[in-house]
């Protein structure tokens, strides 16, 4: 028999519900911070707050940094390419092929890659009022803020796997 001084935790974590709870918060703590910054499209926070809400703190402490790196990195090529490219799928595809070549000589990880991936094509498909550099650099913090927050969530409300033997 279990003792704790909250039953209502145990509830959550012997009923499954607690990783959706966490995740929960964590998405909308993410869209709430973003939002508060008056960031125009603030949902890529929480959808970043939700990929990095699928590992443990100490998987996505590592994979973080790739990410991190990869969303720089697809925000500032996707800003480059909109400068003086049109917006075609030959273009999207070789930018696609050209983060992959830099994301391989700087000896980033799958993460990184498809963090930069997902942002250039971002930057380069959906239709915008702004620069593509003001653009880029929205992402990169929305991006940054979801990577932030669910570390934070995942810090503080670590999750806890039953205790009963299976």
């Amino acid at each position: 028999m279990r003792h704790t001084r909250n039953p209502i935790l145990w509830r959550i974590r012997d009923e499954g519900l607690e990783h959706p709870a966490r995740t929960t918060v964590a998405a909308v703590a993410s869209l709430v911070v973003a939002g508060a910054f008056r960031l125009p499209e603030a949902y890529w926070a929480a959808i970043t707050t939700l990929v990095v809400m699928q590992s443990t703190l100490g998987a996505a402490l590592k994979v973080s940094g790739q990410r991190f790196a990869g969303t720089a990195l697809g925000a500032a090529a996707g800003a480059l390419i909109a400068m003086y490219l049109p917006a075609r799928a030959v273009v999207f595809g070789g930018g696609i092929f050209a983060l992959g070549l830099v994301c391989a000589a700087l000896k980033l990880d799958r993460a990184a890659y498809r963090f930069a991936g997902i942002t250039l094509a971002i930057i380069l498909l959906a239709t915008r009022n702004s620069s593509a550099w003001v653009a880029a650099i929205h992402r990169f913090i929305e991006v940054s803020i979801g990577i932030a927050v669910g570390l934070v969530i995942t810090a503080v409300w670590p999750e806890r796997h039953s205790e009963e033997p299976a």
